[in-house]
C-alpha cells in the first residue's frame, strides 16, 4: 500500500527530495504513460483530422497516434514498397520554385525601371506642343506707304500645328537724294504663337493676293506660297524658309497685266504636280488672255490664249469649277459670268487636238448653253454680276454659285445653272460670308447692307428657301469693314462683324448711336442660340483692311486675326498693325449686349455657362 502511494506521488522527469536520486528507467515508463494518456484525450475529442490536432498543430511523428493509424499517411513520406522518401526531390522542387520566383521578381523590376526611365526621356527630351493659352497679341509693322490691297493668308509654315500670319505690304525707304523717298515691297511671315518675324522676303512689287497650299496631292507637309503682283510678278515661295521657289517671266504676258489671282487646277502635264492659270489683260478691255503655267517649275505650259469679250461692270473670276462629273471649267467675265471648258484651253495652248483624259469629262447641262457665235464659251448668268462665290451644296460633292448682283443675290445650282432661290435686295456691301445659323444643316449667309447715312444693316439670308433669318441695324462708318464666321463642334457657326459702340445699358440701337466717337470700332460676335445678345470682344480706332479666322485644332480654339491700318496723320504715313485673339478666351472676357427684352431674360450666368463649352473645327464648307 506505501508502495502504490509512493509511485502515484512521483513526478515524473523531476529529482523527488524524499525518494532518492533520479531514476532514468522510472522516467522512460512515466513518458510512455503520459503519451497513452494524451492519446486517450485526442481519442474522446474526436481524434486526430487530416494529419492535425484539434489545436490545429501537427502530430509528432513518433507518436503512438501515426503508429496505430490514426491520421493517414502522405504519398510523398511512404513508398510503394513502404519504405519511407528520401527528402532530396522535395528540396529540389523548393529550389526551383524559389529560383523562378527570384527571376520573376528580377524581371518586373526591370521593367519598371526602364518604364520610368523612358517616361523621363520623353518629358525632359520630347518638347511638349506648344499651348496657345489666349494668345492675344498685337504687332506694329511701321507705317504703310500707300498700297490699296491688303492680302492676308494664314499657313503653318513651322510645322508647330499653329497656322502663322502671312501679308504684304509697302513700306517708304529715304532715298540718297535730300527729300526723296523709294516704295518697296515685303512678304512677312508672323508666327502664330507670339508675332515675332519668322522671315521676310523682298517683292519686285506690290502683292494683290497670297495663297499657301500643297501642289503635291496627299503632301500636306510641303507648303508652297504663291504670291500674285498687281502687274507681271508671279512667284512660288518656300513657306519654311520664305525662299523663292521660281518667278514666272514676265515677257511670257506680252503687253498684258495681271488682271486677278493665280486659280490652282489639276495636274495637266503630268509631273504630279498641280498647275496653275493667270488671267492677263490689255490695254484694251476686250483682250483677255489666259495662260497656263507649271506648278512645279513655273515655265508655260503652252502658248497664251485669247479671248475677246465684251462686258460693263467688275471682272469677274477666274475660278476653276468641277462638276459633279468631273468636268473641269473656268468661270470668268465682265459685269457676267461665262465658261470655258479647261479642255479648250489646254488643247489651244498646245496646239493640238487631244488632251489629258482627265479633261476629256463633259458636263452635259452646261454644254447645252453654249453660244451659237461663240462656241466655245458658256453662257452662265448675265445680269449685272458684282460677285460670284462658290458654295458647298448640302449632301453633294459640287457646289452652288452664290451670284450677287445690283438687284441681289441668286443661288444657281452647280448642276444645271438653274436658280434655286432669288432675293431681290439693293446696296449689298460686300461679300456675302456663309456660315450655319438655322437648324437645316444647309449654309446660311450673313450680308451688310447699306442703310442710310452712317448706318449699315446686319442680315443673315436663309441658305435653303433665300428668305431673312434674322437682321439688325448698327452704326457703322467703317467702309467695307470685313465679316466672317466660324463653325462649332455642334454644327453651327459664330458670325464676326464690325460696328461703332453699342451701349448695354441702354438695347435701342438709336439710343446707343453717339455715345463714342465715330472713329472708335468693336468687334461683334452673334451667335444663332442668342440672337437678341451681341458679344464685344474688341475695339479699335483704325481701318479693318483685311481678316481672317484659324482654327487650332488641338486646343478646339478659333482665332481672329486681322489687319489694321491707324490713322494717318497729315504728311505721315498711316501704321500697319496685324493682330490676334483668341475667341474662347474673348467669349469668356467680351462684354454683352442685350439688343432686346427677351422672355425668359436671359442672365450672363447662364450665357457664360453655354459659351465655355463652345468648342470650334474646322469648315466643312471650304472649297
Amino acid at each position: 500500500m506505501a508502495t502504490v502511494l509512493s509511485r502515484a506521488l512521483k513526478l515524473p522527469g523531476k529529482k523527488s527530495p524524499d525518494l532518492g536520486e533520479y531514476d532514468p528507467l522510472t522516467q522512460a515508463d512515466s513518458d510512455e504513460s503520459e503519451d497513452d494518456l494524451v492519446l486517450n484525450l485526442q481519442q474522446k475529442n474526436g481524434g486526430v483530422k487530416n494529419g492535425k490536432s484539434p489545436l490545429g498543430e501537427a502530430p509528432e511523428p513518433d507518436s503512438d497516434a501515426e503508429v496505430a493509424g490514426a491520421a493517414k499517411p502522405h504519398l510523398s513520406e511512404v513508398t510503394t514498397e513502404g519504405y519511407p522518401s528520401e527528402p532530396l526531390g522535395s528540396l529540389e522542387q523548393k529550389a526551383t520554385s524559389s529560383l523562378v520566383s527570384y527571376v520573376r521578381t528580377s524581371v518586373f523590376l526591370l521593367t519598371l525601371v526602364i518604364s520610368m526611365i523612358l517616361v523621363l526621356l520623353c518629358a525632359f527630351l520630347i518638347p511638349c506642343p506648344p499651348r496657345d493659352l489666349h494668345s492675344t497679341w498685337s504687332r506694329h509693322l511701321g507705317s504703310q506707304a500707300g498700297g490699296d490691297l491688303s492680302p492676308l493668308e494664314l499657313a503653318d509654315v513651322n510645322g508647330d500645328g499653329l497656322r502663322d500670319v502671312l501679308l504684304s505690304f509697302v513700306t517708304s525707304r529715304n532715298g540718297s537724294a535730300a527729300g526723296s523717298s523709294k516704295s518697296t515691297a515685303n512678304l512677312v511671315c508672323l508666327s502664330g504663337m507670339n508675332g515675332s518675324t519668322l522671315w521676310s522676303s523682298p517683292l519686285p512689287e506690290e502683292a494683290q493676293d497670297i495663297t499657301c497650299l500643297a501642289l503635291i496631292p496627299g503632301n500636306v507637309a510641303e507648303v508652297i506660297c504663291l504670291v500674285t503682283g498687281t502687274h507681271k510678278m508671279l512667284s512660288a515661295f518656300n513657306a519654311t524658309s520664305g525662299k523663292a521657289i521660281w518667278t514666272l517671266n514676265a515677257n511670257y504676258l506680252s503687253n498684258g497685266t495681271l488682271a486677278a489671282p493665280v486659280v490652282v487646277l489639276p495636274d495637266l502635264d503630268e509631273d504630279g504636280v498641280r498647275d496653275l492659270v493667270v488671267l492677263a489683260i490689255g490695254e484694251m478691255q476686250p483682250d483677255l488672255c489666259f495662260l497656263l503655267v507649271s506648278g512645279w517649275t513655273g515655265s508655260p505650259v503652252g502658248r497664251p490664249v485669247k479671248y475677246n469679250i465684251m462686258g460693263v461692270g467688275n471682272l469677274i473670276g477666274p475660278q476653276v469649277y468641277i462638276t459633279a462629273n468631273g468636268a473641269v471649267y473656268i468661270l470668268f467675265g465682265f459685269g457676267n459670268i461665262q465658261a470655258v471648258a479647261l479642255r479648250d484651253i489646254f488643247v489651244q495652248a498646245q496646239n493640238r487636238d487631244s488632251s489629258p483624259h482627265s479633261l476629256q469629262i463633259e458636263e452635259p447641262e452646261w454644254e447645252k448653253r453654249r453660244s451659237i457665235n461663240l462656241s466655245e464659251l458658256i453662257d452662265v448668268y448675265s445680269d449685272g454680276v458684282e460677285l460670284l462665290q462658290m458654295v458647298k451644296a448640302p449632301d453633294s460633292n459640287c457646289s452652288n454659285l452664290l451670284v450677287t448682283t445690283r438687284q441681289g443675290l441668286v443661288l444657281l445650282r452647280g448642276q444645271n445653272l438653274t436658280p434655286y432661290w432669288t432675293l431681290s435686295l439693293q446696296g449689298i456691301r460686300s461679300q456675302p460670308t456663309p456660315g450655319y445659323f438655322t437648324d437645316d444643316q444647309t449654309l446660311d449667309f450673313l450680308l451688310q447692307i447699306q442703310d442710310g447715312l452712317g448706318m449699315k444693316k446686319m442680315m443673315v439670308v436663309d441658305g435653303d428657301s433665300g428668305s431673312i433669318a434674322w437682321s439688325y441695324s448698327a452704326p457703322c462708318h467703317m467702309k467695307e469693314a470685313p465679316t466672317t464666321s466660324a463653325v462649332t463642334s455642334d454644327q453651327k457657326s459664330v458670325f464676326l462683324f464690325w460696328a461703332e459702340g453699342l451701349s448695354p445699358a441702354n438695347p435701342n440701337s438709336d439710343a446707343g448711336v453717339g455715345a463714342e466717337p465715330p472713329s472708335l470700332h468693336h468687334l461683334y460676335l452673334l451667335h444663332p442660340a442668342f440672337p437678341s445678345i451681341f458679344l464685344d470682344l474688341a475695339n479699335t480706332s483704325g481701318t479693318v483692311t483685311a481678316s481672317e479666322v484659324g482654327i487650332n485644332d488641338l486646343w478646339k480654339d478659333a482665332f481672329y486675326v486681322t489687319r489694321t491700318t491707324g490713322p494717318s496723320s497729315e504728311g505721315h504715313p498711316a501704321p500697319l498693325v496685324v493682330s490676334k485673339l483668341s475667341l474662347r478666351w474673348a467669349l469668356m472676357e467680351g462684354q454683352m449686349v442685350q439688343l432686346k427684352e427677351t422672355t425668359p431674360k436671359i442672365g450672363r450666368g447662364e450665357l457664360r455657362r453655354f459659351l465655355s463649352r463652345i468648342k470650334f473645327v474646322d469648315s466643312p464648307y471650304q472649297i
